[in-house]
């Protein structure tokens, strides 16, 4: 009976997990590269974004054109008695052609405020491509610690298949206790519940990735083993010169500065006067001096006329539109040191989650995991010579597993805030 305990427990050691991911990490990267790739192309609030800027672009040529001209016909000192066109001498038929010209440089203005808000909805567009990246790094990595989780818990699955034929044998012989037997049944049963559990996580990770790639949610994604430790040698303070020279969202706000800059010089333009230009012809008919006397000939009327508005109001008016956009350039450049304030305390909160993490996978990797292995190793070896009770070989194992999940579930944590980081400085850096 003893040797084929001891037997059992030695090929159980060969199903002892092992936490090195060491294969395909080439593969691995170009994976993830190929899925941005495809969100980077197919993501719908990315094309949204795309479209928005078509449209913005049209907006400049629009906002430096004229208005149309206005063309009028009309009818001036028309007899009401007769109605006749030749009966009076003041009677004609008028053609207008009237058009509105901006104060110079108004028009150069108005175009630049225009392309200061394409420039606007680009940076818009760039910050959103920084987003769309980390959410698919993030979800990609998800799911790697679901399916690296899902490996090892089937690992542990068939070890505690095991732990259960050798209770049952041991108790079956006089040798063991049926509380041992129940024991190893629960712990199985546990882990058969998080298989389940981790498969569900499964499919919905792969519906969020597969949704950002505007994928069907069910379509089935092949992932590549290989998940390997990302090495990282920026300091915060050059991270942050990074963010500040990369960052769209703070080129986001610098235009908006600009744009405001540039409206207040044109709220500045409204103190002169607009003008409108304008031909008017007028034709007459010939006839005779009040109806009965000698036919005339009668030329032909042509006028023409300048108008321009007064601003007499400025005070309540055209002087408060330029104080309005002073204080919207104060405003700006308050929201500029606000964010790329919120931006340097993120990046010093994203450095000490990865050196917090990193820590932790070095402790896991290099002292926890052998520790652990060595402790079943001990314990498997202990329980096949009866120097070591069944429940404590059993939480040896179910410690071991914990551990091997976290490792990997640090490892995802690593890479996600890696991937939060790059999206923070908005600049690729990996």
């Amino acid at each position: 009976m003893k040797n084929k305990v001891l037997l059992i427990l030695t090929v159980l050691l060969l199903f002892i997990p092992n936490s090195k991911v060491e294969a395909e990490e080439i593969n691995f990267k170009e994976k993830i590269k190929k899925f941005i790739s495809i969100a980077l192309q197919n993501n719908p609030e990315l094309l949204e974004a795309e479209n928005r800027i078509k449209v913005s672009k049209e907006i400049p040529s629009q906002a430096g054109s004229l208005d149309d001209p206005v063309l009028r016909f009309g009818l001036s000192n028309l007899p009401v008695d007769s109605f006749a066109f030749d009966e009076h001498v003041g009677t004609t038929k008028d053609i207008t052609l009237s058009q509105k010209l901006p104060f110079p440089g108004k028009l150069g203005l108005r175009t630049e405020i225009a392309n200061k808000n394409v420039g606007v909805a680009e940076q818009n567009l760039d910050d959103l491509k920084f987003k769309i990246i980390r959410d698919v790094k993030q979800s990609y990595y998800e799911l790697c610690f679901v399916l690296a989780a899902i490996e090892i818990t089937k690992q542990n699955k068939k070890l505690l298949e095991q732990f259960v034929t050798i209770a049952e044998t041991k108790y079956s012989v006089g040798k063991g206790i049926q509380q041992d037997v129940i024991k190893a049944q629960v712990e199985l049963s546990q882990i058969m519940d998080d298989l389940i559990a981790l498969n569900r996580r499964k499919e919905t990770e792969q519906a969020n990735l597969n949704t950002l790639m505007n994928l069907l949610p069910q379509s089935p994604l092949t992932i590549p083993h290989g998940v390997t430790k990302s090495s990282f040698n920026y300091k915060i303070k050059e991270l942050q010169s990074i963010a500040e020279e990369n960052r769209p969202v703070l080129e986001q706000i610098r235009l908006t500065k600009e744009r405001y800059q540039v409206t207040k010089k044109l709220a500045k333009k409204d103190y002169y006067p607009n003008f409108n230009v304008g031909f008017k012809y007028g034709q007459r008919e010939d006839g005779r001096a009040g109806g009965t006397g000698a036919f005339q000939d009668r030329p032909d009327f042509v006028s023409a006329f300048v108008g321009i508005n007064i601003p007499i109001w400025y005070k309540t008016k055209q002087s408060r539109k330029v104080a309005e956009q002073s204080y919207k350039v104060d405003v700006a450049q308050e929201a500029y040191n606000k964010a790329k304030n919120q931006i340097f305390l993120r990046i010093k909160e994203l450095m000490d989650q990865e050196t917090k993490s990193s820590e932790t996978l070095k402790l896991i990797k290099t002292a926890i995991l052998p520790q652990a292995r060595q402790s079943l190793d001990s314990a498997m070896a202990g329980y096949g010579v009866d120097k070591v009770d069944f429940l404590t070989l059993l939480d040896t194992q179910v410690t071991l597993l914990d551990w091997e999940i976290k490792y990997h579930r640090e490892l995802t944590n690593y890479e996600q805030t890696l991937a939060n980081l790059e999206q923070t400085v908005g600049k690729s850096l990996f």
